[in-house]
């Protein structure tokens, strides 16, 4: 495997990178608040299917979201490795985001992120900003405010 070049101005992003079934994203650190083993879940009637329930952090009442149910995947049973993230894009409000695994924080120079156009067809692709190249093969970076944000995309 080649080599990755890294240059000294090079802008350097950590991300928690996670992953779905056999993809890989990263999660910028600066919006994870703590990432947690899956509790009991309440479910909550008549929201969005991909929305799971809410579940009670420390007295904390957080929503969380199936991110696999989000990108159109298919639905898996929780295993050991199954974790919740909670985000924090706004100081105030806390969201989890069910995710198949974590596997690691990775610093990404920003000369290694290729920004990316969405693809119309894959629903997917409009939560992603960009395509981190690591020495491990290519993380999809998403783009938070999308994910969680109540715009629907369609």
């Amino acid at each position: 495997m080649q080599e990755l070049e890294v240059y000294e101005e090079d802008k350097v992003t950590q991300y928690i990178v996670v992953n779905l079934g056999i993809e890989h994203y990263g999660i910028d650190i600066k919006y994870v608040d703590n990432i947690v083993r899956v509790p009991q879940i309440t479910r909550v009637p008549n929201v969005q299917s991909f929305f799971k329930g809410v579940i009670n952090l420390r007295g904390e009442v957080i929503p969380v979201m199936s991110l696999r149910l989000k990108f159109d995947m298919p639905e898996t049973e929780f295993t050991s490795k199954t974790r919740i993230i909670i985000i924090k894009v706004d100081p105030s409000a806390a969201i989890g985001v069910i995710v198949d695994e974590v596997e690691e924080v990775r610093d990404l120079p920003e000369s290694m992120v290729e920004k990316k156009t969405p693809d119309k067809n894959d629903p997917s692709q409009f939560y992603i900003t960009g395509v981190g190249k690591t020495d491990k093969g290519l993380v999809s970076i998403l783009d938070l405010a999308t994910v969680i944000g109540e715009k629907e995309i369609g």
